[in-house]
């Protein structure tokens, strides 16, 4: 068998989405030349697909963050910013990649793209000695281990403990991104410091018609709200390999390197042509604190007063909630506080670069259980709003926006509160699970009857078109009022007899019913302590 195998640069592996809606492997230079063909990647998970975008970009970063789209040498970190935005447009207006500067840079690394490699094979370290693992520890959306088996494997018996070189390659880079916690390590070596980088984080991309438009516009060229530069490209693939378990780094000062960041020292085993288990430790790590150069996550101040500092750490999506239940996060109007792809779009439109209006952000997430030892739940969502609303134009209604979310959230807890009064009007134990369950399952069913709706209202919303901002928020308010209202009518008729009596203590189903109307009539009733009987 050759020491050298598998190039991921011509060696078919990345799986996207064709016009025809057909998947297939392609390698990594396909993937360039046809990226303004193919709809997007398109692999078996969500969060793998965003690790491979990572990979890409990364590239890109090393290619365009040093040459111009014909080749010419004239790094971006020596510019000033307003050249970055002028490259920028220059590949978004051509359409599809230059291909000769990206073929020019990746055959001088062609040596560090080879799966297996005896010295320097792609994304691992050859003389990694440290925790085996079976192929099906890498294959799957769930870890598994000798008392639990994986929740949507994607494959079962013999199969999972087998991988193809193209399957190992896609699922090498999942596992280097959103690693669990666990595992013992063997005696003498640190423990993994946390789980890997992406799975800190609450990843958000911006996502295009096609594999070109994706990419580019998460080309940020920018840090700091697009007013410098970042410092000089150092993918990994362009340093020396580290092989140390556990090596506390500086937060990366350039997106290459970022995106190509090692949480994990991996080397796969194999059997033939098959992938049959790999070896791994814990990586290189950077406090999540402040990694403010991290383009796309969410984040949250961990200040607990006003006049603390501020320290800003990812804030992780949940799965039981929408994106759209999380805006205030995206849309902030504080730039230092929002994510800097968002920004990055907002600065590509006020300087008009870009002609679109409406873009869409995805969200891929990973959940974790308390210890982070084990995956909980793989998914994915997405939002789309008009990029005006983060300009001047926009000032005015992001708070209001912000405003009717949060009367939105008052609604829905009203409804909730119903179902458990209901629940209680029917005899139910005030201390048991019944009450509560009803608050969370009607809770879920009106953020669930209200979401298409909020998503098609937010996406109207042009500033620019002087719009009526009072009457544009009334609209949404009736909306979300009624739908929650039609929700809490058929509780109502469903409530039975023992709730329209009552039990000894609590509301009638008629006096809970009364209640809820009133604390649903109006904004203003949102926000007034609750009377009723005790």
């Amino acid at each position: 068998m050759p020491d050298k195998e598998f190039n991921l640069l011509h060696e078919p592996w990345i799986c996207v989405m064709t016009p025809d809606a057909e998947v297939k492997e392609v390698s990594i230079l396909d993937a360039f030349r046809h990226a303004h063909e193919y709809r997007a990647i398109s692999g078996e998970l969500p969060t793998q697909n965003v690790a491979i975008l990572r990979l890409l970009l990364a590239i890109l970063h090393a290619v365009f963050g040093r040459v111009d789209i014909d080749g010419e040498l004239d790094p971006l970190c020596d510019l000033k910013p307003q050249d970055a935005y002028d490259r920028w447009q220059s590949l978004w207006e051509l359409g599809k990649f230059p291909m000769k500067p990206i073929e020019d840079y990746l055959s001088h690394y062609e040596e560090r793209f080879w799966l297996f490699h005896p010295e320097t094979p792609f994304y691992q370290v050859a003389d990694t000695v440290g925790i085996d693992y079976d192929a099906s520890n890498l294959n799957g959306s769930l870890s598994e281990s000798d008392n639990k088996i994986r929740l949507f494997g994607q494959c079962s018996g013999a199969l999972k403990k087998e991988l193809s070189y193209s399957e190992a390659a896609r699922w090498l880079i999942n596992v280097n991104a959103f690693d669990v916690t666990g595992g013992r390590p063997k005696v003498g070596n640190k423990p993994r410091p946390g789980v890997g980088w992406l799975g800190q984080l609450g990843l958000l991309f911006a996502s295009g018609k096609n594999i070109f438009e994706t990419l580019v516009l998460n080309l940020v060229f920018l840090k700091d709200c697009g007013h410098s530069c970042w410092q000089k490209e150092k993918p990994i693939w362009e340093i020396p390999v580290r092989s140390a378990q556990s090596i506390e780094i500086k937060e990366p000062d350039n997106l290459s390197q970022l995106y190509t960041h090692q949480s994990r020292r991996i080397l796969l085993k194999r059997n033939g042509f098959i992938v049959n288990g790999c070896t791994l430790l814990g990586g290189d790590f950077f406090q999540k604190e402040n990694a403010l150069n991290e383009p796309m996550t969410t984040w949250k101040n961990m200040a607990e007063k006003p006049t603390e500092q501020s320290v800003y750490v990812p804030s992780r999506h949940k799965p039981q909630r929408q994106i759209w239940q999380d805006l205030t996060a995206i849309v902030v109007q504080r730039e230092s506080n929002r994510p800097e792809i968002v920004n990055w779009i907002a600065q590509l439109k006020e300087k008009n670069c870009i002609s679109k209006s409406i873009f869409c952000f995805q969200t891929p997430a990973i959940a974790y259980n308390q210890k982070s030892s084990c995956v909980t739940d793989v998914f994915n969502d997405s939002i789309s709003f008009n990029i005006s609303l983060l300009s001047k134009a926009g000032e005015a209604w992001i708070p209001r926006i912000i405003e009717e979310l949060k009367n939105t959230d008052l609604l829905v807890y009203q409804l909730g509160v119903f179902a458990k009064n209901l629940a209680l009007a029917a005899g139910a134990d005030k201390e048991g699970p019944t009450p509560k369950g009803r608050q969370d399952e009607y809770t879920m069913k009106a953020y669930y009857e209200l979401d298409a709706a909020y998503r098609n209202w937010l996406e109207s919303i042009d500033p620019e078109q002087n719009l009526d901002i009072d009457a544009t928020m009334d609209n949404w308010w009736n909306t979300a009022k009624e739908k929650v209202r039609e929700i809490g009518r058929s509780l109502i008729l469903q409530s039975g007899a023992n709730a329209f009596v009552g039990h000894p203590g609590q509301m009638t189903s008629s006096e809970a019913y009364n209640l809820f109307l009133y604390k649903t009539s109006s904004r203003e009733n949102l926000l007034k302590k609750s009377g009723g009987k005790k």
